[in-house]
């Protein structure tokens, strides 16, 4: 099958420096065979090229298009010009989150009660090699996990998910693979899965006390050498971990978040890493090993399915056993391609069963909310998350000792596109303000620790040396030490109070660290010995971004209750979103006292 233009899926592959040989070269005695790894990672729920929050098709600024179907269409022509025997699929995590379509087959008609999973369906229909897990994995808990591990035709791989107690791994480390090679016997391929040690901090309240995350260099430093004695001659890592070393959470953990780079450096006899996690397209990168001296293959396709890695490996055999001679990689566009009919066709009725439960009406709004300005100014959008989450903290608190503490609430600006209109509003309007998975947690801080709070957030803004005008990107995502990319969005907190404003200024014109100015709550400056309770998030309490304070704090509420459930529920139960009843301007971004300006 060609490539959109008739110029074949592979006329500019780029090669190794010591250029892969001829793809259509016969294996024999002295000839090379190129094996071909397919990778996708980061599907993150996504089967169809469809915007479940915009009831629409996906689009955005660079034109891609998403979703597993499409990704099978691109696998499925690889096969079939290469031959199917010679390749392998493989992802690397974070598939069962991230989607209304992923949620609902997980909370609403869950698949530990006999539904499918139809991401499952969908990996199935086109037939997965391997599949590391990702920290995602954990987010609904081992029972879910468990399910769809069941529901898979292929096995869910990760080495450093060990047992509590015993260390051992509770799923599979890795799988040895059997290549049938024309006119010889076979090739074995070890693969091998890891995830980011940082599910233990994400999702503490899943895995405490049942799974460890030991780091990934020290584990593939042990599965390694075991998957060579058990005959792999060659070695592919499925890595849930960034090839950039970085962390979001600090030195929170011994181990790096983001160390598939480490990984290809510090551990002999790797071959090749399908990269995942990091959310970014890196098509060929070869790192050197410390040990050997040979050059390993690291390759990260696009998350959600835009893209499709396309690793060669051409294998030689010497002294009567294959290893890798050259290797190189690509990646596919999965924007070049129609979705593929069958895996379409699968999941079709979970699809439409799932676009009657979003676009069912909740409630209506007297006034259209946005956060599309939310990274730098206060809007009814952030202010109408912190006001349903300080409210059912407080309502919790009645009759315990922390009744009648103020409550505060921090909301982060998620998804920039979400916006609820006047009038009618559905499941997916409200849900789009808040499109992760996180629960609700009430923490007690001090006045003290409420300002560092606040000035760890204000590092999320760059420095600048006048008032403007800017654009959003021109102070937005300062790059940091524990951030070489840029700070996420969701990185940034804003934090509000209920029963009276919290109001404070953002001075970007000071050094991060000093920059938060007429800090108050109810027009009284807040004094270090204040007392607060905080309704925050899970991944944020339990040291996601690395904010002081936070996981050490005491914790006077944790009904595990999802927050996005709570925005849902809150419309339904009142039947009206009123922005003027709860929205004022509560913090502002300024230089030197003067108010910034940015505009688009």
């Amino acid at each position: 099958m060609a490539a959109v233009g008739g110029a074949g899926l592979f006329a500019a592959q780029p090669a190794h420096a010591t250029s892969p040989r001829s793809a259509g070269a016969k294996a024999g005695p002295d000839k090379p065979f190129r094996l071909t790894v397919l990778g996708t990672t980061d599907l993150h729920g996504h089967v169809y090229n469809w915007d479940y929050f915009g009831n629409k098709e996906y689009d955005d600024r660079s034109g891609n298009d998403i979703g597993v179907a499409k990704a099978a269409t691109l696998v499925k022509a690889v096969r079939e010009e290469r031959g199917a025997a010679s390749c392998l699929t493989l992802d690397a995590g974070d598939t069962i989150q991230g989607t209304p379509l992923a949620y609902y087959y997980a909370k609403i008609e869950p698949i530990t009660e006999g539904a499918e999973h139809p991401m499952a369906t969908a990996m199935n229909a086109l037939g997965y090699d391997a599949a590391a897990l990702g920290n995602h994995e954990y987010n609904y808990g081992m029972d879910v996990l468990r399910a769809f591990e069941d529901q898979c035709d292929h096995p869910l791989l990760s080495a450093n998910s060990v047992d509590w107690d015993t260390g051992e791994p509770v799923f599979p480390p890795y799988v040895l693979k059997r290549v049938k090679i024309p006119n010889d016997k076979t090739v074995t391929v070890g693969i091998l899965g890891l995830v980011t040690p940082g599910v233990a901090i994400w999702d503490a309240a899943n895995v405490e006390g049942k799974v460890r995350f030991p780091g990934i260099v020290e584990q593939a430093k042990v599965m390694v050498p075991r998957m060579k004695a058990g005959g792999a001659d060659v070695v592919v890592v499925s890595c849930h971990s960034g090839a950039t070393p970085s962390s979001s959470y600090g030195d929170a953990l011994p181990y790096p978040e983001n160390a598939s780079q480490q990984l290809a450096e510090e551990v002999a006899d790797i071959d090749a890493i399908l990269v995942g996690h990091a959310h970014v397209e890196i098509p060929q990168r070869f790192v050197t090993n410390k040990v050997t001296g040979k050059d390993v293959l690291l390759s990260e396709p696009l998350y959600w399915g835009m893209r499709v890695s396309v690793m060669d490996l051409d294998l030689v055999k010497v002294r009567g056993r294959w290893s890798v001679a050259s290797a190189g990689a690509t990646v596919l566009n999965a924007n070049t391609v129609p979705e593929d009919a069958q895996v379409a066709a699968l999941v079709r009725p979970a699809h439409e069963k799932v676009l009657a439960y979003v676009n069912s009406v909740i409630g209506t709004c007297t006034q259209a909310m946005s956060a599309a300005t939310s990274r730098y100014e206060d809007t009814a959008a952030m202010d109408f998350i912190n006001l349903v989450q300080a409210q059912a903290v407080k309502d919790a608190l009645a009759g315990t000792p922390q009744e009648g503490t103020p409550v505060l609430s921090i909301a982060a600006p998620f998804n920039k596109d979400a916006a609820i209109p006047a009038g009618e509003v559905t499941v997916r309007d409200v849900a789009g303000l808040y499109i992760y998975d996180n629960t609700l947690i009430g923490v007690t801080l001090t006045g003290a620790q409420v300002k560092d709070y606040l000035e760890k957030s204000a590092t999320y803004f760059r420095q600048v040396s006048s008032a403007g005008p800017f654009t959003p990107d021109q102070v937005t995502n300062a790059v940091t030490p524990t951030a070489p990319n840029g700070t996420p969005d969701y990185n940034y907190d804003i934090m509000g109070g209920l029963d009276a404003d919290l109001t404070y200024d953002i001075d970007i014109a000071a050094a991060p660290g000093s920059r938060i100015t007429g800090l108050a709550y109810g027009g009284a400056p807040v004094a270090a010995g204040d007392s607060f309770v905080i309704a925050i998030n899970n991944y944020r309490q339990s040291g996601g971004g690395n904010f002081p304070h936070v996981k050490d704090a005491p914790v006077v509420y944790n009904r595990q209750v999802e927050i996005r459930q709570l925005l849902i529920d809150w419309v339904s139960a009142q039947g009206q979103i009123d922005p003027p009843s709860f929205f004022s301007v509560d913090w502002r971004l300024t230089a030197n006292g003067t108010p910034v300006v940015i505009t688009d």
